[in-house]
């Protein structure tokens, strides 16, 4: 039994740092092309893919299953987490991947204090101190009073905001739903946004200012639909896999190794675009990392939660 409970452990560790290398991978990728398509067009291009595919995975529990997509506190979810994604992506062009990366991942910070807010949840001394460090490590990597910061940095932490409120809501409302069919109502949501954007692109004058939010669609070759398949094919993996990780061991021990997406964001930004943290940055990091850890490590407060709401799924 000892062995199978082991065994188990492995497994969802395993699986929690193969969904993170291609999670971090897709986001790096969504960055690279940042400067050849605009933002609507990879949504769209991206869940055309990925939709049928999960409306295949869920239709396999029947019909009535895959039409929850639409039960209000199911898209209100996705709409959330829709606003996250766009809040999260609109800001790679201007900054740095593993920098993102870190801001957004101050979610469990915003997670327990919205529940501390709501009276729903006890607020330890220790999940107070996590929270000190996490918010402490956003001002040290954002540095609000320097000569580089701008509005750009600060919608991560937009997208970390968004990202608690749909977990707090996945606990509080959607805990018994399907995750596949909770992925498929966000991509489902994320393909919408996508033509509502590129119909406001086409209708409104061009903003050169920053095309990879307001840019006209730009003609696709094979290699581009190629890539667009391949990331909406990783996404429904990522989903499965962060899906099946939170049920087959604790949360507070998966929640620990998600946050090797750090990690893997960092070796893709230095791989890729060349970027290299300074000692300010790994400080930041540092105590964001070592914040999450705290905070997420009380494994009877996110039992609920992350067993039915995989990270950005």
């Amino acid at each position: 039994m000892a062995a199978t409970h082991r065994g188990r452990i492995g497994t969802a560790i395993a699986l929690i740092l193969i969904s993170m290398f291609l999670l971090s991978g897709t986001d790096a990728s969504v960055k690279a092309v940042s400067a050849d398509f605009p933002l609507w067009q990879i949504y769209v291009a991206r869940s055309v893919f990925a939709v049928p595919i999960l409306i295949g995975l869920s239709a396999r529990s029947g019909i009535a299953q895959a039409a929850r997509i639409i039960q209000p506190w199911i898209a209100l979810r996705s709409v959330l987490l829709t606003s996250m994604w766009i809040a999260y992506y609109t800001a790679l062009p201007h900054m740095d991947l593993s920098i993102a990366a870190t801001a957004l991942y101050t979610t469990p910070l915003f997670i327990a204090a919205l529940s501390a807010v709501w009276g729903s949840e006890p607020v330890s001394r220790r999940t107070l101190l996590g929270i000190g460090f996490g918010f402490a490590g956003v001002l040290v990597i954002l540095r609000p009073t320097g000569s580089d910061f701008s509005f750009w940095t600060l919608l991560p932490v937009l997208g970390a905001l968004f990202y608690a409120g749909a977990a707090v809501l996945t606990r509080a409302r959607c805990a018994e739903e399907n995750p596949v069919v909770l992925a498929l109502s966000l991509h489902c949501c994320l393909l919408a946004a996508g033509v509502l954007g590129g119909l406001v692109a086409v209708l409104e004058p061009l903003d050169t200012s920053d095309p990879f939010l307001f840019g006209r669609w730009e003609a696709m070759e094979g290699t581009d639909w190629l890539l667009m398949i391949g990331l909406g094919c990783v996404m429904v993996l990522v989903a499965l896999g962060v899906g099946r990780a939170y049920q087959s061991a604790p949360p507070a021990i998966v929640g620990t190794f998600d946050y090797a997406y750090l990690v893997f964001a960092a070796v893709w930004g230095l791989t890729f675009f060349g970027e290299r943290l300074d000692a300010l940055a790994l400080t930041g990091m540092g105590l964001i990392l070592a914040a999450g850890v705290l905070v997420v490590s009380r494994s009877e407060r996110w039992k609920g939660m992350a067993a039915t709401s995989p990270p950005r799924s």
